[in-house]
């Protein structure tokens, strides 16, 4: 297989061979630190839009780009290497629920380069940060049926989810992204549709960027929502050869652990990620889950010790707190070591 030669976060591979590296936390939980409102929301804007607006975290890029700064900044200041663009919900599928589907693009370019410009305000010489483009799931899914009564039926197309995604990754891209984030994978279908874009992208542009895929086992059975076992989605993405593959959120890192130890033993040619929930969901809490940034940071410590993981963070219930103490535990540690190398190219 020939070796990848990326034409933007070059140095990535070398430095996951060296160092363990720190992604950002939770978007979501730091924008409800804010106690924003409708208003906030809408921005003079969107002030008679005619839907409620108030849960679209992803409009507040173009409404109130200063919160969205505020976030990067302060996982930045924590520690984080890489920070993902305010984009989880950005594609035209996700926006046609608030009617604001025509507004995808701007929102992508717009969140990625507010990220661009805190990257560049941490990143050194002897400590660049990175940007990665996120592209999240979507309210449709491909594969599993929204009737229960009807296990045929479905909302969504492949080829309809494939454009979307396509106009999320070129404006990610065309805003400053360095890499490229196909996350909170339940429905592999759904990612696929994602990653033939981002690969059609790559084909069409000459550009050719890390790419990171992470799914989401849901449950004890140990699958992802459409089915799969760890290896069997791992086996049925790595021909998109990621530079890292992973799981993040619905899990906390306690009960994560055995499926990323199973990464770790089938995805020896690639980086494994991982970053999970603060534990599990808690009404009493302030961020909404259990785990306070000792408790993950020493799950994600042991992780790190086991030699499972070349990059780290945190999803829902995570903050810049849990994310710096994170950072103090693995830091001191190797990263795991690749049994192959085939999907990138060493940088000179």
């Amino acid at each position: 297989m020939k070796p990848i030669t990326y034409t933007r976060g070059q140095a990535l591979p070398d430095l996951l061979a060296r160092r363990i590296l720190v992604l950002d936390g939770a978007m979501g939980t730091m924008i409800q630190r804010f106690k924003l409102t409708e208003a906030d929301f809408r921005g003079d804007r969107f002030k008679d839009h005619p839907k409620d607006l108030k849960n679209n975290g992803e409009l507040l890029s173009l409404t109130r780009p200063d919160v969205i700064r505020d976030i990067h900044e302060g996982y930045l200041a924590a520690g984080a290497d890489i920070i993902e663009t305010n984009t989880f919900g950005a594609t035209s599928i996700a926006q046609d629920d608030y009617q604001l589907g025509s507004l995808a693009r701007e929102m992508n370019l717009e969140s990625a380069k507010i990220a661009r410009a805190a990257a560049d305000k941490f990143s050194t010489p002897d400590r660049p940060r990175f940007v990665a483009g996120a592209l999240g799931p979507t309210p449709k899914t491909a594969s599993i049926s929204p009737d229960v009564n009807d296990p045929a039926a479905r909302n969504v197309d492949f080829e309809t989810l494939r454009a979307s995604y396509y106009e999320q990754v070129e404006a990610l891209v065309e805003g400053g992204s360095d890499l490229l984030l196909v996350e909170t994978i339940f429905d592999t279908l759904n990612a696929k549709a994602a990653l033939f874009a981002v690969g059609e992208y790559f084909e069409k542009s000459g550009q050719r960027l890390p790419l990171i895929i992470s799914g989401t086992v849901t449950d004890a059975s140990g699958r992802i929502l459409s089915g799969q076992t760890v290896s069997a989605f791992w086996y049925s993405v790595r021909h998109a050869q990621p530079l890292a593959v992973g799981l993040n959120c619905a899990l906390g890192a306690a009960l994560m652990r055995p499926y990323i130890q199973e990464l770790h033993r089938v995805a020896g040619d690639t980086f494994i990620s991982c970053y999970p929930n603060a534990g599990l969901p808690n009404p009493m809490s302030e961020t909404g889950f259990d785990e306070t940034p000792d408790v993950t940071s020493r799950l994600l410590r042991d992780f790190a010790v086991e030699g499972l993981v070349n990059i780290v963070g945190g999803c829902c219930g995570t903050t810049p707190e849990h994310i710096g103490a994170i950072r103090d535990a693995v830091v001191p540690l190797p990263a795991r070591s690749l049994k192959r190398a085939f999907f990138y190219k060493e940088t000179a």
